[in-house]
């Protein structure tokens, strides 16, 4: 029992370091591991090759595919293709139902951009599309940000979910986990389009900035749209995406136990060589700059935007590092088989990652954070809540994605980015993006537990 109480006592502390005083959640992952590497009585000289080994082998296990992904992401934002698969999407569906419109766009540009710069990219067309419609305001906001939302949580190669991956130990799954997820975050996003029509008549006011008329809505769209230059065609902008999830896919295919394209063909050999993530990623980053890499804005070069990947996939690298390795200390624990009994005999299953995701989400606000952290707790738990297998694994990730969206406030850089862009007051936000977060988290999960009804 002692032991338990020093779980919770470290895990209170991670969230008190990170939420209150703004510790960077790196140093607050490590120093957790330190601390409880000598709390739960490892042996001393066992500590450090507990702690480096890890770090070094998630790094080494997932580190070229979150910086491939996020580099990908940062060069569809800089080159305009993000806006050019908006607009492409716009096409097809009009404006008829402008919420679906918001919903599908965001669902589809945060698979590879995170969602608050997917916001900012698109915040200008959520809003001439509202004047052009006369869309209630409110359920434009909602619908964009829950449609970004719930591909940036679900769904490789945004690093939350790579790094959940990795840690369970199921990032040979990623097919199957892109797969899957894309079923979960369409459901996710279509509750979150669901809770935001219930303000489609309301009048709620917002700030002054927003009352603006259709020409300058659309003047500043069309501003940020020339800033870009010549846009990409639409089918040159997905490519990068479209590419390394087909590759994957098929790398997971053919990996399958019937051999579907002949027990070690050259078609099977070339297709599981090519669909490895690292390797998938770094033909779509080959797509990227071949086919986007001569897009210039402000003199923007193609070395820029990788070292702006860099520099961004960083931090993420490095959380998600420090998150093993204070999983690996847990693991090395007794902890896991008193935890593990406890959690069995509660036959909650599924539920664990989903709640001590939501936990950590809505404590210390970070959606990446929350999926690290829960999936370097749970890992050596697995056996006990049944979800050893490789499908049990994968339906963890999207249980602790879905966890990781609820709930969104305060303390969350998301929210902010929404409410404030939108020009929605505090309080509003309160009272309309915050549920819905937690509105399409609960029916991510419900998805996943569906989902593991035919599949465990």
């Amino acid at each position: 029992m002692i032991d338990v109480i020093i779980l919770l006592v470290l895990v209170a502390a991670i969230v008190v370091a990170t939420a209150r005083f703004r510790l960077h959640p790196f140093l607050a992952l490590l120093g957790a591991a330190f601390v409880g590497a000598f709390a739960l009585r490892l042996a001393p000289l066992d500590i450090v090759p507990t702690i480096t080994e890890a770090f070094g082998r998630t790094l080494g296990n997932i580190g070229i595919v979150i910086v491939f992904g996020t580099i990908i992401g940062v060069i569809l934002e800089r080159t305009g293709a993000a806006i050019a698969m908006a607009e492409a999407i716009l096409r097809v569906l009009g404006k008829r139902f402008p919420g679906l419109t918001m919903t599908i766009i965001g669902y589809i540009v945060s698979i590879p951009v995170f969602c608050d710069s997917g916001f900012v990219i698109l915040n200008s067309l959520k809003k001439a599309v509202t004047v052009r419609t006369a869309a209630n305001p409110i359920v434009m906001t909602i619908a964009l940000m829950t449609g970004l939302y719930s591909t940036h949580v679900f769904v490789p190669p945004t690093p939350g979910p790579i790094a959940a991956a990795g840690n369970y130990d199921v990032l040979d799954q990623l097919g199957l986990i892109i797969g899957l997820g894309l079923i979960v975050a369409a459901v996710s996003a279509a509750a979150g389009l669901a809770f935001a029509q219930l303000y489609r008549k309301s009048d709620i006011p917002l700030l002054p900035e927003e009352s603006e008329d259709a020409i300058a809505a659309n003047a500043s769209w069309e501003e940020l749209r020339a800033s870009y230059g010549k846009l990409p065609s639409a089918f040159v902008s997905f490519l990068p995406i479209l590419v390394p999830i087909i590759l994957i896919c098929l790398g997971s295919v053919a990996a399958l136990p019937t051999a579907p394209f002949g027990e070690e063909s050259p078609l099977t050999i070339a297709f599981r060589l090519l669909g490895a993530p690292a390797v998938a990623l770094a033909v779509g980053l080959i797509v990227a700059a071949l086919a986007l890499g001569g897009a210039r804005r402000d003199n923007d070069s193609f070395s820029d935007r990788v070292a702006e990947g860099i520099r961004v996939s960083a931090p993420i690298l490095l959380i998600t590092a420090a998150g093993a390795s204070f999983g690996a200390v847990l693991a090395a624990s007794t902890l896991d088989d008193v935890l593990g009994e406890t959690l069995a005999s509660l036959g909650l299953g599924i539920a664990v990652p989903f709640l001590v995701s939501a936990a950590l989400k809505s404590a210390q606000g970070s959606s990446t954070v929350a999926l690290v952290t829960t999936s370097t707790l749970l890992f050596p738990l697995l056996g006990s809540l049944g979800l050893d297998s490789p499908i049990g694994a994968v339906l963890a990730v999207l249980a602790t994605g879905a966890g990781a969206m609820v709930v969104s406030h305060a303390n969350d850089s998301y929210f902010w980015v929404v409410s404030q862009l939108s020009r929605i007051p505090v309080a509003t936000a309160y009272r309309t993006l915050t549920p819905a977060t937690a509105v399409q988290g609960v029916a991510g999960f419900a998805a996943v537990w569906v989902l593991s009804l035919f599949l465990l």
